[in-house]
């Protein structure tokens, strides 16, 4: 068994999530049957995780930040939020009622904590803020987990 934990940029042009999703394809193609993708769901690159680790054949498990977790996102990513959620064959909902900086970091160690690896969709910048991409990325090196990052030539963030 293979488990992956993914973090990844939320707004994505339009071009960059069909890039992005053609390489996250490419890249859990190979992983077998074993695959176990932990995704937060959120838009963004959490969501194209997902759908491509279900494309790949894997077992899908959510790790939600918070109770209402759901009504932090934009509602345009809601209903894939909603299927996707309906596909995993696990879910986590962590105690905290409202999304923000310590449900997401709180999110993202326990996802690190059960994945063998990280996949991170990243344009390779610093963090802006604490609990981004950049700090997940910096944490699963901490802790001495492999990371790739998957940003494809001609990727750009909205």
């Amino acid at each position: 068994m293979t488990r992956i934990a993914v973090t990844g940029h939320r707004e994505l042009t339009p071009h960059t999530v069909e890039l992005v999703s053609r390489a996250l394809r490419e890249e859990l193609s190979g992983a077998g049957p074993g695959l176990v993708g932990l995704s937060c769901l959120a838009e963004g690159a959490d969501q194209i995780f997902a759908a491509a680790t279900i494309a790949a054949g894997g077992e899908l498990r959510a790790v939600l930040p918070a109770h209402r977790y759901r009504d932090s996102l934009p509602a345009a990513a809601r209903h894939s939020y909603d299927m996707l959620l309906g596909k995993a064959s696990h879910v986590v909902e962590l105690p905290f009622d409202d999304a923000g900086e310590p449900a997401y970091l709180a999110a993202a160690r326990a996802m690190l904590e059960a994945a063998d690896e990280l996949v991170a969709v990243w344009d390779g910048e610093p963090p802006a803020g604490p609990g981004g991409t950049a700090d997940v990325v910096a944490m699963a090196r901490r802790a001495g987990k492999p990371v790739r990052v998957i940003w494809p030539p001609g990727s750009m963030r909205a």
